[in-house]
């Protein structure tokens, strides 16, 4: 069974972590980016064309709730899911998912909202989500699972 999510696999490195040995939290948005960024790449490149051209995806929300702390050399998945698909603007959750062995532990979920623009920098204006980045989302559209503590 496929799975509803994009997976972006990490391993957190020294680099990520704080003097007491924990992830200092703005590394918990980089990993948003950095899924998304992968999620154009690897699902939707046409976009990545249209990024290059006029089209800009301006992050107008970013959020994160942590629910455990994680340190250096923890392999997390991060798990991106489509929440809401609209004219202009969509929006992701991220589930920070700690592997360890056979457990999955979540360890922080996050939210993103973005809006599509297009235009020069001195005269954006808003733009309909691209039809390729719709179709693009879909298998990752969220069908409302909870996911609390231990995952199965």
């Amino acid at each position: 069974m496929a799975e509803d999510y994009f997976e972006y696999r990490h391993t957190v490195g020294f680099e990520e972590t704080n003097l007491v040995g924990n992830v200092y939290y703005v590394n918990y948005l980089r990993w948003q980016g950095r899924c998304r960024e992968l999620f154009l790449q690897q699902k939707a490149p046409d976009v990545l064309a249209e990024v290059q051209g006029d089209l800009k995806l301006f992050t107008l929300k970013v959020d994160c709730e942590f629910f455990a702390e994680i340190t250096a050399f923890d392999e997390l998945s991060i798990r991106m899911r489509l929440s809401e698909l609209g004219q202009t603007q969509l929006e992701f959750t991220f589930d920070y998912v700690k592997v360890t062995g056979g457990a999955q532990v979540l360890v922080a979920r996050g939210r993103q909202r973005i809006a599509c623009m297009r235009g020069p920098n001195t005269d954006t204006v808003p733009s309909r989500v691209p039809e390729v980045l719709a179709r693009a989302l879909q298998p990752y559209a969220a069908r409302g699972r909870a996911l609390t503590g231990q995952v199965a």
